[in-house]
């Protein structure tokens, strides 16, 4: 799941499940394939930290992090402050290509697979507080290359927030 993502279940599940099986008297690593998979900048060290006060260890199998750490360790916190400025680089200059785009008349994401039954849809199961991943799943596109096809949640929300942004346009008009 993403590293964006406010709630993140199973790694709360899993960071829980460590804190469990080390109060028991048994040491306990979390292993985690790339820090980056785990959180960024503050997000990380915050879990860092709490892994820490909870006496479990922490390694990653591949990365700038590679290996076990102290998350209370100055080379940690250093990278895992990096890691979350390269987020931003990352996302600012796709903001930036993603303008550019726009200037030279190009479309970001091609073609919209949204129709009006599927908008429909989404609003109905919206309104019904699911998850834009759940949503996606009841949706099928019915037009274009991708017919019969869920679309992703990135395009639900994309289409849900056009929808809201063309509302709110023509409420204030």
């Amino acid at each position: 799941m993403s590293t964006r993502a406010t709630k993140r279940p199973e790694l709360e599940a899993a960071v829980k499940l460590a804190g469990e099986i080390r109060s028991s008297g048994v040491a306990v690593t979390l292993v985690v394939h790339e820090h980056k998979r785990l959180g960024r900048g503050i997000e990380l060290a915050m879990l860092a930290e709490e892994l820490k006060a909870g006496d479990v260890g922490l390694e990653f199998l591949t990365g700038e992090l590679q290996g076990s750490h102290d998350p209370s360790g100055i080379v940690f916190t250093v990278l895992a402050a990096m890691s979350g400025m390269e987020r931003e680089y990352i996302r600012d200059h796709t903001l930036e290509g993603h303008e550019s785009a726009r200037k030279r008349g190009k479309t970001i994401g091609g073609a919209s697979a949204a129709d009006e039954s599927m908008l429909s849809m989404a609003l109905h199961l919206r309104d019904q507080e699911m998850s834009l991943r759940d949503i996606a799943k009841r949706l099928v596109i019915t037009r274009g290359a991708k017919r019969g096809q869920h679309p992703s949640p990135a395009t639900v929300m994309r289409m849900l927030r056009e929808h809201d942004e063309q509302a709110a346009t023509a409420a204030s008009t």
